[in-house]
Formats: C-alpha cells, sequence, structure tokens
C-alpha cells in the first residue's frame, strides 16, 4: 500500500504541466509577488525580447524595500522625494512597468502597502494549496497558510512574468513534530531557533519542510509566519 502524499506533494503534483526525462518539471504558478528590488532587470528582458505578461492578474506589486521609514507625505498632503536616487529609481521604475504590463499596483501611500510577505497573507492573495512565488528569500512564510511558496530570482521572475511557470526539480520531503505546549513567554520565534539548533542552519537545504504537532496547531497565523 502506498503512503499517504504529503501536502507538499498533493500541491506539487497538481501543478505538474510536464514531466521531463531527467526527473525536472515544468510547475504551473498560482500566484506571484513583485517588488522593486528583484524586479526592473525581469520587466526589461520582456521589453526586449517583445513578450507580454501571460497572466497580469495573478501578480501582485508592492514597494517596500526602498521605502525610506520616514513620513512618505508632507503636511501639505504631497508626496515627498526619496533622498537615496537609485531607491528612487527602481521606485519609480515599479509604478512605470507594472502600469506598462498591466499588472495590479499597490501604491506606496495606500493602507494596504506593507512589507511584500506580509501583504499577501492579509490581503487574501496567499491562498491554500496554491504555488507561490516572490524575488524574496522571505517567501517561504507564506507557507504558514499551506501554500508552496519559495522565493526566486530575477531571471525566474522573468520567466513567471512571461510564462506563469518555473522549472524545477521537486525536492525532498521533512517533518518536523513538534508536541506539547509551550511554556510561559517562549514564542514561535524561539520555536524555530530550538529547530535550527538542532538541525544546522543548512539542515533543511534540498527540502520541503512540513511543521505539524500539538505546538503548531496551537499557533496563531502570526506566530506560523514567524
Amino acid at each position: 500500500m502506498a503512503r499517504p502524499l504529503t501536502l507538499y506533494e498533493k500541491i506539487w503534483d497538481a501543478h505538474v504541466v510536464e514531466r521531463r526525462d531527467d526527473g525536472t518539471c515544468l510547475i504551473y504558478v498560482d500566484r506571484h509577488l513583485v517588488h522593486e528590488v528583484t524586479s526592473p532587470q525581469a520587466f526589461e528582458g520582456l521589453r526586449a525580447a517583445g513578450r507580454r505578461v501571460r497572466r497580469p492578474e495573478l501578480t501582485l506589486a508592492v514597494p517596500d524595500h526602498n521605502l525610506p521609514t520616514t513620513p512618505r507625505l508632507g503636511a501639505d498632503g504631497r508626496l515627498l522625494p526619496i533622498a537615496d536616487a537609485e531607491s528612487a529609481a527602481q521606485l519609480d521604475a515599479l509604478r512605470a512597468n507594472t502600469a506598462e504590463f498591466g499588472i495590479d499596483y499597490i501604491d506606496a501611500t495606500a493602507a494596504e502597502q506593507g512589507i511584500v510577505h506580509v501583504i499577501g497573507p492579509e490581503l487574501g492573495f496567499t491562498l491554500p494549496g496554491t504555488t507561490l512565488v516572490c524575488g524574496d528569500s522571505h517567501t517561504s512564510a507564506h507557507g504558514a497558510l499551506g501554500a508552496l511558496a519559495f522565493g526566486i530570482g530575477t531571471s525566474e521572475v522573468e520567466h513567471v512574468l512571461a510564462t506563469q511557470t518555473l522549472l524545477l526539480q521537486q525536492s525532498k520531503t521533512m517533518e518536523i513534530r513538534v508536541d506539547g505546549s509551550l511554556g510561559f513567554g517562549v514564542s514561535a520565534k524561539d520555536v524555530i531557533l530550538a529547530i535550527i539548533g538542532r538541525i544546522g542552519a543548512a539542515g533543511g537545504t534540498g527540502y520541503v519542510i512540513e511543521f505539524t504537532g500539538e505546538v503548531i496547531r496551537a499557533m496563531s497565523i502570526e506566530g506560523r509566519l514567524t
């Protein structure tokens, strides 16, 4: 009798577009988040090749990395300039690129604006059972909602924009079960640091980890996002 599939394996199998003889698979991408740092070259690549965005409604853009922590609006309600020229250029490019390619853009002054891997869950863009990618190393946080989520590089950002797919090797799976209950003052951050202490900083390389057990079930979504 075959063993039950993990959540990762179920999501993977449901998103395979093509399996190749060497084991790589073309995987459909349900959701794509972009920001101003890893997207300019991707949009320029599309422009140079004369390509459009395959499914613009499945991509959401938000400026976050280069926004200053100082107020964005002056006393008169006007947008204040950004002092760093490179940051300002990247932010301007994101606004222009999303307008040109028909991608939903959350303005820097909008109430919905926030850290790219936080606004996905907040706005309901991240959904259980979906594949989600972003040019940001924290993208796996979306796994807290039962999505298969991971960070990608700029060339892959372009590939997703152009095809809504990625060519990937299937990862191995690992279960980390945390049972019992947390003591007073012990947070989700303490749990993950303890796990890293056990398996090492590179202990999950090549794996998709699924966290299970009583402690994980009792965590809030905010805790799981940690």
